[in-house]
């Protein structure tokens, strides 16, 4: 089984189930029912396991080629592991990981809809961005605007889950927050630690295309936004969240975001990258578990 974990780079797969549940969270301002939790813990796992499978899927080729006269790096500690891109190694079989992907996108698909039929369409249109995302590799750094759709899709289908009919701007603020924290503290960081294997296969990225120097400015400004509109989140929120929320809130923005960008920003380099991309990777779980303890005291009270 560690060869399909490593597909669908699980252990990073379940860091990520925290930020749909830290956004339903917010925006119902307090806990679902059991038998809601169970169920969208499920189907969220299940589409995260599908779709990180996916990339893999789709992207094969490209991950062989980049292996091809070099070694890989060491790859980030939230999904380190020799079974990394088990397909591009030949330790997985294509067909062996497309049934992986395909009965875990089905149960998915399932689940999406016990929870909510619109959450199925938004399921569908992140398997459409994640391909189109894998495709434009060699095309563009734009690329990773569509990185940004492909993570907010999770957080968003989670509002759905407990509000039928969100209130678009709110939904808006949400989406920027979750767009701005993939491009900053994910998608470049990544980009960053694969730039020797990038070189390889000629793809596009931003810290290809305009150097450490902007891409460093890039993650900063990026994950800047990311803070600064986390400040403004319990607007979304019917839970009286107050002051020490924000407080609390931007305290973890600066441990696991800004921190280690600006060390990346000055030392410029894959090592720190990683670092990065790892931090941010425990962002949306310090959030949840901020949130849940503003929420349960306030139930408490």
């Amino acid at each position: 089984m560690k060869r399909f974990f490593a597909l669908s780079r699980t252990t990073h797969g379940v860091l990520d189930l925290a930020t749909p549940a830290f956004c339903a969270l917010l925006w119902s301002g307090s806990f679902p029912h059991w038998t809601v939790i169970l169920l969208s813990i499920f189907t969220a796992f299940a589409a995260y396991t599908a779709i990180y499978a996916l990339n893999d899927l789709v992207g094969v080729t490209v991950d062989r080629e980049k292996f091809t006269g070099g070694e890989r790096n060491p790859g980030y500690s939230v999904e380190a592991s020799e079974q990394r891109y088990p397909l591009a190694q030949n330790i997985l079989s294509y067909k062996s990981g497309l049934l992986w992907m395909g009965t875990w996108f089905i149960l998915a698909m399932i689940g999406s809809y016990l929870l909510n039929p619109v959450i199925v369409f938004i399921l569908l249109a992140a398997a459409v961005l994640e391909v189109v995302y894998c495709l434009l590799l060699k095309v563009t750094y734009l690329r990773t605007f569509v990185s940004g759709l492909v993570k907010a899709s999770g957080p968003i289908a989670a509002v759905f889950v407990v509000d039928a009919n969100p209130f678009p701007y709110h939904l808006l603020l949400l989406f920027g927050w979750i767009f701005f924290w993939e491009i900053g503290g994910q998608n470049i960081p990544a980009d960053w630690n694969d730039t020797a294997e990038d070189r390889r296969v000629h793809a596009k990225t931003i810290p290809i295309r305009f150097g450490v120097e902007k891409a460093g400015l890039i993650v900063i400004a990026t994950l800047a936004v990311t803070v600064i509109i986390s400040s403004f989140l319990p607007l979304v929120s019917p839970a009286n969240l107050g002051l020490p929320y924000i407080l609390a809130s931007l305290t973890a923005g600066f441990i696991f975001l800004l921190q280690p960008g600006y060390q990346l920003y000055k030392q410029k380099d894959g090592p720190h990258a990683a670092k990065l991309f790892d931090r941010a990777s425990f962002y949306p779980m310090a959030q949840f578990v901020i949130v849940s303890f503003f929420i349960a005291a306030n139930m408490l009270a």
